[in-house]
Formats: C-alpha cells, structure tokens, sequence
C-alpha cells in the first residue's frame, strides 16, 4: 500500500467513527444550547441504544431489515429515555445551582451504567453481523458495506435535524428558548415541552449512533458510553458548544484525528488523541473552532 492509499484508507476509517461521534454531540451541544447543560449521562443513553439495538438483533434474522428495526427501536427507545432522565432529574432542579445538577447528571450516568451491567453482564457482548464482509471498491483502498450505512444513516440524519432546526415551528421554538426562555415564554412556546423534545432528539441521535457503533466493532460493553461519551463531547467542544453545525464537524474531525493517528502511529494511541484535542482546544480556542452561539446567561 502506497503512502497516498494508506492515507486515503485511514481517511474512510476515520470519517466512519467520526460520524458516530457526530452524532452522539449533537445530544451534548444542542442540551446546552437550549438549558446551558452539560448532560454527561448522555454517553449511557448512547450505550443504552447500543444495548436495545443488540437486543433487535438477537430477536430478529440477520440483515438489513433487521438493522432498520434495531435503529428504529434503540432511537425510539433512548427519545422516551432521554425525556424521562429530563423530567426525573434534571427540571425538578432548573433553578438548582449549576454544580447540584451536573453531580446529578453524573450520578444519572452512573445509575445507567450499572443497571446495564446487571441486566446484560460485565463480559463484552457479541453484536450478529447483518452484512456481508466484502468491501466495495477494488485496489488498495475501498469501504465496507457498513461503513457505506454508516455514513448513509449519519449524514441522512445530520440533514434532517438541520431542517428541523431551521424549517420547522419545533426548530424556532428551540432557537427561541436557546436565545432567552422568559421572552420565549411571553410569546406563548412552551418551554418544558421545548427542552423535553430537544431530550428527546438528542437521546435519539445518540441511540442510533450506539446501533452504528455496536454493528461497527461487533461488539459493546457497558462502560463503553463512559469513553466514547467523552470523545463525544470533546467534539462537542472542538466545534463549539451549543453549536450544531460545529458538533457535526468536530465529531468527523475527531475522528479523522483518531483515524490518521492509528494508521500512522498506533491503535493503542488513539485515545490519547482526543483528550489532547480537548486540552489545545480549552487553552487555545476555548469557544470552540466554529464558536459558540449560544452567550451566556446568567
């Protein structure tokens, strides 16, 4: 393999994790943008998804359709769960000082995190494979087929909540309540109904996104949303937090940093990248590389 081909195959793999991280700080950046939250129970809803996707799967024959169903359920799934986690612990605490509901986001995800392992068991979980294992495209350089859905599902996705945000009355509701709730309220949009579907889509996105990694790697454990949360986020962080457009490009951007890194360095680095990442960015460009949209309240 030629230097080019290496950079090429190691750019597709890269872009196939970073949209997994795309999506899961979508969740993350659009809760902040919305209550100045940072939800870090987010990467247990991800495993959560993860973990009904595998149970479809078990239920279900191997193929395509089967992939559809477990991307429909682990997203329905993880909206009811993402509202139900707003509804618990996060608004009976809206005027709470910040650090009462950030200890009760971390102790939301710890909650998730051991519940799943009582349910499913500390061992690593086998996901079925649902498409064939050839890859599309001779020569040095080519892409499997789930890759191909990966980025499929992904950018169909990131799409769709561009036009929601921007082409719906949800989406200029949840601007609204993004750029000042008590006008928002004056104006008759509900508030709470806005932050529960801004839980609800967010916890969705992730759901799929813990599908499309389980299918993946092939395997999912339950402290997998501990670490890919935290890449997560720093994607959330590297685009600029509370801005959507910026989590999409610093999820793909983490992820080609990881690629790159792995190819020429070593897999057992890879986690090193993204923790560096997110140093340089808070020393340097703490707002973020595309900024951050939404100022701060008090």
């Amino acid at each position: 393999m030629t230097a080019a081909e290496l950079f090429l195959q190691q750019f597709i793999n890269g872009l196939t994790i970073g949209s997994v991280y795309a999506l899961i700080a979508l969740g993350y950046t659009m809760v902040y943008g919305v209550i100045q939250l940072i939800n870090f129970a987010h990467g247990e809803v991800f495993m959560v998804g993860a973990y009904l996707g595998l149970m479809v799967l078990l239920l279900l024959p191997p193929s395509p359709g089967g992939v559809l169903t477990a991307l429909l359920a682990a997203g329905t799934g993880c909206a009811l769960l993402g509202m139900l986690i707003e509804r618990v612990a996060y608004r009976p605490l809206r005027r709470a000082p910040k650090l009462s509901v950030l200890i009760t986001a971390i102790g939301v995800s710890f909650f998730l995190q051991n519940a799943m392992m009582l349910l499913w068991g500390a061992q690593d979980r086998y996901v079925p494979a649902c498409f064939s294992p050839g890859r599309l495209g001779g020569g040095a350089v080519s892409i499997t087929p789930m890759q191909a859905v990966i980025f499929a599902v992904s950018l169909f996705l990131m799409i769709a909540l561009q036009l929601l945000i921007h082409r719906t009355p949800l989406g200029r509701a949840m601007r609204a309540t993004a750029q000042d709730p008590l006008a928002a309220r004056l104006v008759g949009i509900r508030v709470e109904g806005v932050v529960s579907s801004t839980f609800a889509i967010g916890s969705a996105l992730a759901g799929v996104g813990g599908v499309l990694f389980g299918l993946h790697y092939s395997t999912i454990n339950f402290h997998d949303g501990y670490l890919v949360g935290l890449k997560a986020f720093t994607a959330a962080v590297l685009g600029g937090i509370g801005n959507i457009p910026g989590a999409m490009a610093g999820g793909l951007l983490l992820g080609l940093l990881e690629g790159l890194g792995a190819g020429y360095l070593s897999t057992q680095w890879k986690n090193v990248f993204a923790f560096a990442v997110l140093v340089l960015v808070l020393l340097f460009r703490p707002r973020g590389l595309l900024g951050e949209r939404v100022a701060e309240r008090a």
